[in-house]
């Protein structure tokens, strides 16, 4: 047992300093660094690249990537992107976060290759020394895990806690204007602790490489089984974090020890041992007090009020808004139905293999629709959607095999997909908007682990087979079919905004406690707009398991949808245009790249959605409503009546704060009996 014991300190130990390094660029930043897991791969890569490529010793290396490239890596995202999300909101913070998350692996690709990498090398000289302690063999790799753990705890909690830089960052937390008024500089602080945080990323990925491979989906898996104990440290404990990471570890272990190793069983729950902290934390807090805190209020009333960017993006977009309503119903509508007008002629000019992918755009389209439901309209960032249309092509797949007729199992898919969302919403929606990230995002590895990778369903890598409705089993007649479902569904998308539930939503998007005093109930509406989206998301999938005559549970892991979150945010998540030109620009772009481009360009357009939803801390509408909005403003410049009438409405009112007079909230106030 002592062995198991020992080796499960390793793989805790790893977790209690990534954990330790989440901890520390929350509290100082409120940012939850969703992208720690890929700036640990690239340190790690950077770090082979010297030692095994470039032939470097071991120390220079480790000093170079770990100690040098660590920091700095830190302080330039801090330069370029963290400074202006001091004051964003939850769900702009985890997107641009997301953004890096995507984008970092491949451009680790493109800077250092992609050769074939057998072991990455640790910190310890090769071959390992092997030592005996109480008969227990350990190596000088372990050994290093633990002293840099003790390091950590000691060093960190020390610093933090009884130093006058400690009581700097926490000072700055509570409010950095105030910190700045005392004579100390927010900035200066803020580079500090990003560039400590990039450190211990780089030191977690290093200490990993050995372990998990240099992978990057083995780290960010690593990194999101850390947030178990960022979630029971209530984002801020770091001693809490270190141990329950390291207990973590030892469960980890102790399983592997206790549990037959010939069941698939045993290493689906050992994968999965994060995930059910996670969730029975979650659990707990909910049904203990409600909720577990008010990520978005970091900094104080001084910081909100003397900082405009929140409020130019408000009146940047109720300018937008008020342009749109002073165009005519032809103003507003010709552009989208032209457009899918357009995207509708593809399908009979493209030939071949080509045809066969525009069912699959417009198969995720659909799904990229359920986004503009719940993150778009609702304000939510759910990363299950992909867990949605596993589900829905699973329940497709199922039933089909079973003389069900294909398009009913589609149906019974969403519907399945509703049930499951309205449960998520109702457990996570009180917590807050960091934590239904978090919530949503361990739903999603809980079914990808536990459910998708039954030994039924992967059918020896085979997947499960269906066949298309009987009217539409070629590719062309397919495609249309996959394009009338998303036209139906823009429709309702369309209606869904101008319902009440839809005003509520906008209500409760602007302001929480606005539409609460208007009598909305926001748990209520959301809790609906998480469910829609869930049943919009699993008639997608659906189609996108039709689309390609197979379910493949691999097609539907948790990460490969936070690039397809990535590519809708980079285009628009409130558009329903957008999430179109999300599904060909995601299913295209690859296609391209692959037929007539160089092997290298594959990389090229991870980089760009990651890229893009970084943008979204600049423009969180996306770049199709930004250049959408610049087009109605040279459509209004250039109609003469339409401007002295948009001038006149807003000559006679200049203090209205919203269309009509109105904010959201009193709109659905007017609505609601």
């Amino acid at each position: 047992m002592l062995q198991f014991v020992i080796a499960g300190l390793v793989l805790g130990g790893i977790y209690a300093i990534a954990s330790a390094g989440l901890v520390i660029t929350y509290t100082s930043s409120g940012i939850l660094n969703f992208a720690f897991g890929a700036i640990a791969f690239f340190i790690a890569r950077f770090y082979y690249f010297l030692h095994t490529q470039q032939n470097w010793a071991i120390i220079p290396s480790a000093l170079v990537s770990i100690v040098v490239a660590g920091p700095t890596f830190g302080v330039l995202l801090y330069a370029v992107l963290f400074r202006h999300l001091r004051l964003s909101s939850p769900l702009i913070k985890v997107v641009a976060t997301i953004g890096l998350l995507v984008a970092i692996p491949s451009l680790a690709t493109l800077i250092f290759g992609n050769p074939a990498i057998q072991q990455a090398p640790g910190l310890a000289p090769e071959p390992v020394a092997v030592y005996n302690f109480l008969g227990v063999a350990v190596t000088l790799d372990q050994i290093i895990v633990y002293a840099c753990v003790v390091v950590t705890v000691a060093v960190g909690a020390i610093v933090l806690r009884y130093t006058e830089i400690g009581l700097k960052v926490r000072a700055m937390v509570d409010s950095p204007a105030m910190t700045d008024l005392s004579g100390t500089n927010p900035n200066a602080i803020s580079v500090g602790v990003w560039a400590v945080s990039t450190f211990f990323a780089g030191l977690a990925g290093v200490l990993a490489a050995p372990i998990i491979g240099l992978d990057p989906d083995n780290f960010t898996l690593l990194i999101a089984a850390s947030f178990a104990a960022v979630v029971v440290a209530k984002m801020r404990n770091l001693p809490v974090a270190v141990a329950v990471g390291l207990l973590m570890g030892v469960a980890t272990s102790l399983i592997q020890r206790y549990l037959p190793s010939s069941s698939p069983w045993t290493t689906t729950i050992i994968d999965a041992v994060p995930f059910i902290v996670i969730a029975l934390m979650l659990i707990y807090n909910l049904g203990r007090r409600g909720r577990l805190g008010d990520v978005a209020g970091w900094g104080g009333a001084l910081d909100r009020a003397i900082t405009p960017q929140g409020e130019s993006r408000l009146a940047a977009s109720r300018s937008g808004m008020a342009e749109t309503a002073s165009l005519n119903v032809f103003g507003k509508y010709a552009g989208p139905v032209l457009f899918v007008a357009i995207i509708g002629l593809l399908p009979v000019i493209v030939q071949g293999y080509w045809i066969g992918l525009m069912a699959q755009v417009f198969a995720y389209g659909v799904i990229f629709l359920s986004w503009t439901i719940v993150t778009g309209e609702g304000g939510m960032l759910w990363l299950c959607q992909i867990t949605f249309a596993g589900v829905g092509a699973l329940t497709t797949a199922q039933l089909a095999n079973h003389g069900v007729p294909v398009l009913a199992g589609v149906l019974v898919g969403g519907v399945i997909a509703l049930a499951m969302g309205m449960i998520i919403g109702f457990l996570s929606i009180r917590l807050g908007d960091l934590y239904v990230a978090l919530v949503t995002l361990t739903f999603g590895l809980l079914m990808e682990n536990l459910v998708f990778t039954l030994p039924t369903f992967v059918n020896q890598g085979l997947g499960l087979t269906l066949n298309r409705p009987s009217f539409a089993t070629s590719d062309l007649s397919f495609a249309y079919l996959c394009l009338v479902v998303f036209v139906v569904v823009s429709l309702f998308v369309v209606n869904f905004r101008r319902s009440t539930t839809g005003l509520a939503l906008n209500a409760a998007r602007w302001s929480d406690a606005g539409a609460k005093t208007s009598g909305v109930s926001v748990v209520q509406m959301k809790v609906i707009a998480g469910a829609v989206a869930a049943f919009i998301a699993g008639i997608g999938g659906g189609l996108l398991a039709l689309s390609q005559t197979t379910f493949q549970p691999s097609e539907f892991a948790t990460f490969a949808g936070v690039v397809w979150l990535a590519v809708l945010v980079t285009i628009g998540v409130r558009s329903n245009a957008a999430a179109l030109i999300a599904g060909l620009t995601f299913v295209m772009l690859p296609a391209i790249a692959q037929a007539y481009l160089p092997a290298w360009t594959a990389n090229v357009a991870p980089v760009l959605f990651g890229l893009g939803a970084v943008s979204a801390a600049k423009y969180p509408d996306g770049a199709l409503a930004e250049q959408s909005r610049r087009l109605r403003q040279l459509v209004l410049h250039l109609t003469p009546a339409m401007s002295s009438d948009l001038s006149g409405s807003e000559g006679s009112s200049p203090s209205t704060p919203d269309l009509g007079g109105t904010d959201p909230a009193v709109r659905v106030a007017e609505r609601v009996p």
